[in-house]
C-alpha cells in the first residue's frame, strides 16, 4: 500500500503532492515534453533524496502527472542566508493557464520557509521566455538580480531571478522554521522594513 503524505493542496480537480519515488519517471517525461533543459534520472533522485519536502507534482483526476516543480536548497553559496533554488518547473501545454504553475511554486516556497527557514528563492530563465518571465515577475513577485551570459547550452543568456520569501511568508501567514533568524536583517537598509513586517506578522 502506498500512502501519500497528507500535506497536499487541492484546487478543483487538481491535487498537489509531495514528490514520491514512483513519480520520477513521469516527471522526467513531463520535462522532456515541455522544456529544452533536460536532466538524467540521477539528478531527479538527488533532489528527491536530499530535499524530499521541496519537489511537488500536480495530478489530474485520473492520477496523471501534468506538471511538477523540482527544487532544492542552495549549499554552495557565499550568501549566508538560507535560500532555495528552483531547478525546473513545467506544466504540460494541455493544462496551462489553469494556475497550476503558481500553485506548485507557492507550495515549494512555503515548504522552503517552514522546513529550512529560506529567506528567498532563486531561479534562472531564458531571456526569450516571455511567458515564464510574465509568470515570475507579475504573478510570483520575482525580480531580476543579474544577467548571466551564455548560461544555456545553446548560448542563450539567462536572467537570474529572486523572490523574497520573508514578505511571502508574512502575506501568507506561514510560520518559518526559526522566527528569530528568519526576520533578522544584515545592514541597515532593510532593517526598518523588516521590523515593520515582523510587527504586522506578530
Amino acid at each position: 500500500m502506498n500512502i501519500r503524505c497528507a500535506k497536499m493542496w487541492m484546487h478543483s480537480m487538481w491535487e498537489y503532492f509531495l514528490l514520491q519515488p514512483e513519480d520520477l519517471m513521469n516527471m522526467q517525461h513531463c520535462n522532456l515534453l515541455c522544456l529544452p533543459e533536460n536532466y538524467q534520472m540521477k539528478y531527479y533522485f538527488y533532489h528527491g533524496l536530499s530535499w524530499p519536502q521541496l519537489s511537488y507534482v500536480a495530478e489530474d483526476e485520473k492520477g496523471t502527472i501534468v506538471g511538477y516543480v523540482l527544487a532544492k536548497m542552495e549549499e554552495d553559496s557565499d550568501d549566508s542566508d538560507p535560500h532555495g533554488h528552483i531547478t525546473s518547473l513545467a506544466v504540460k501545454r494541455s493544462h496551462r493557464r489553469l494556475g497550476l504553475a503558481q500553485k506548485l511554486m507557492d507550495q515549494t516556497a512555503r515548504a522552503m520557509v517552514e522546513c529550512f527557514n529560506a529567506k528567498y528563492v532563486s531561479l534562472h530563465v531564458r531571456k526569450s521566455n516571455r511567458a515564464a518571465l510574465n509568470l515570475y515577475t507579475n504573478t510570483l513577485n520575482f525580480s531580476i538580480s543579474e544577467i548571466e551570459p551564455k548560461y544555456y547550452a545553446d548560448g542563450e543568456d539567462a536572467y537570474a531571478m529572486r523572490r523574497d520569501l520573508v514578505s511571502f511568508a508574512i502575506q501568507s501567514s506561514i510560520t518559518p522554521a526559526d522566527k528569530t533568524t528568519f526576520f533578522s536583517v544584515k545592514g541597515s537598509e532593510d532593517k526598518k522594513k523588516r521590523e515593520e513586517e515582523r510587527r504586522d506578522y506578530d
